[in-house]
């Protein structure tokens, strides 16, 4: 019985789809089910790693210990989080006025394009053209009220998932806090442990490989975020939108996160242009989204594909198979997925050519 399973054993490790399919599997039940659960501790692990050499440096040079170094980057890190959202906070607190002056100018102006068309389609069809009109602003104003209604409704209603989320964050971050001092204390230690296993060699391979993607990424998304950015302040302030400069920097920011992007800035803007008769500004907002959009599909697999070895397509379709999997969060896991599949391969197929070469 044990020479089948070895003979088995042989056959799957010669076999390279075998071992694909394999590690794909692998791959998948681990950022479906193992990640989510063990995400405080993993990125702690990440978090170390990535800056081991400088909590080093800070411990050599500073006499800072580890943990204390730890701390101090955690710290440093929330601050800066903070300021930044802070003032962006009080941006858009400031900007409310603005906004309500600006839905009262917009529903004055459909008013106005509506009482335009009920003029011309009455004395078209020789119908009352006022009645028309009042009929077509009451349907519009029940629309509005339902659409509040259920807004309202919605938010009432998964009050208690917000406060389940809040929970789950503060609880995701207390045991990172925990995680990131204790694996700090330890770092050198587990390290020396899993360079003695030869059998280790390959999950630090992978590690390497994890953190070199994640390096490239976040390198990737400050350069387009700086592109987008630059893009859109300069084009919203030339055509003479309010804080236009401003709104484009927003815009850049926001580019990062997933299915909300510039969008969720140009397409307002373009909107109030339009509604404000500025028909060249809502133009050119929408241009610049679609622009933006283009900077970004063509950058990302570039930038990424290019800085880690593969090919910008393989991480488009990573991308897109992320998210059939696993949802929102696969826009990281797709690459990610991709990557330690990749890296797995690389050091299984290194070990094998090694034992052959032996």
């Amino acid at each position: 019985m044990a020479e089948n399973v070895k003979t088995i054993t042989e056959k799957i490790k010669g076999n390279r789809m075998a071992v694909l399919l394999l590690l794909t599997g692998a791959v998948y039940f681990f950022l479906k089910f193992i990640a989510p659960l063990a995400s405080p501790v993993l990125a702690a692990m990440l978090f170390v790693t990535i800056f081991g050499p400088l909590l080093q440096k800070m411990q050599s040079r500073l006499k800072i210990h580890r943990q204390v170094g730890a701390l101090l980057l955690l710290l440093l890190g929330c601050i800066l989080l903070a300021v930044l959202l802070w003032l962006l906070f009080s941006w858009i607190v400031g900007s409310i006025p603005d906004w309500i002056g600006m839905l009262d100018t917009l529903e004055e102006q459909l008013a106005a394009i509506v009482h335009e068309i009920c003029h011309v389609v009455g004395r078209a069809l020789r119908i009352d053209s006022q009645y028309l009109e009042e009929t077509i602003l009451a349907r519009i104003q029940e629309g509005i009220d339902y659409f509040q209604g259920q807004v309202l409704t919605g938010v009432l209603s998964q009050s208690l998932e917000y406060v389940k989320l809040l929970a789950s964050m503060g609880g995701f971050l207390v045991t990172f806090l925990i995680a990131t001092v204790l694996l700090a204390k330890d770092y050198d230690d587990i390290m020396n442990r899993l360079l003695d296993r030869e059998e280790c060699h390959v999950y630090l391979e992978i590690v390497c490989g994890i953190i070199r993607y994640i390096a490239t990424y976040i390198k990737a998304q400050f350069i387009i975020m700086s592109i987008i950015g630059t893009l859109a302040a300069a084009v919203l302030g030339i055509i003479g939108i309010r804080n236009g400069i401003l709104w484009g920097i927003l815009a850049g920011i926001l580019d990062a996160l997933p299915f909300i992007g510039t969008g969720i800035v140009l397409v307002p803007l373009g909107v109030q242009q339009l509604f404000g008769t500025n028909y060249v500004g809502a133009v050119i907002c929408l241009l610049l989204y679609v622009a933006c959009i283009f900077i970004r599909e063509l950058l990302e697999p570039k930038l990424i594909g290019k800085r880690i070895g593969v090919s910008p397509i393989a991480i488009l379709l990573s991308l897109y198979a992320g998210i059939k999997l696993f949802g929102l969060w696969g826009i990281i896991g797709g690459p990610l997925g991709f990557v330690i599949i990749y890296q797995s391969s690389l050091s299984l197929e290194r070990r094998r050519m090694g034992d052959t070469s032996q």
